[in-house]
């Protein structure tokens, strides 16, 4: 049986993009001063936005909102890879950070490709039925996303 979610901290992809957001926050301390705001500032800001908009998008209670704010949200998720490139190319982060770095994203990107396709077949599902905003959650039975 699966779980019942009633907030966006309990999506499997939620919980695997903060991973990717504290792993970046964690990696920017090995920045120089000079890329504070450059890549520094980017991978900050690209790392926030994964997070926030699957936030939002849960958030909106209408699935072809809650689907384009998740696919910004991955769009955030390949940036932060060609970002980790950048800083492994420059040399501000180590193989190892940048292998690390990819792992978590391409966990996320699974996690979070599987989510869209949920809501895109609910969304067929229940055509026309958006769950009530006074309900404040989605009443949904996942099987581990």
């Amino acid at each position: 049986m699966g779980n019942i979610i009633s907030t966006f901290e309990d999506l499997e992809c939620w919980k695997a993009s903060r991973d990717v957001r504290r792993f970046v926050m964690g990696i920017l301390k090995k920045f120089p001063r000079e890329e504070m705001y450059a890549l520094t500032d980017n991978m900050k800001r690209a790392s926030r936005s994964i997070t926030e908009n699957i936030a939002e998008g849960f958030g909106r209670y209408h699935y072809q909102e809650n689907i384009q704010f998740c696919r910004i949200s991955r769009g955030s998720l390949h940036e932060i890879v060609d970002q980790l490139i950048t800083a492994n190319d420059e040399e501000y982060i180590s193989n190892e950070d940048y292998q690390r770095g990819r792992e978590l994203v391409n966990k996320a990107l699974l996690l979070l490709n599987g989510y869209i396709k949920y809501l895109i077949r609910a969304k067929e599902q229940y055509k026309n039925s958006e769950v009530k905003e006074e309900i404040g959650i989605y009443n949904i039975i996942t099987k581990n996303i």
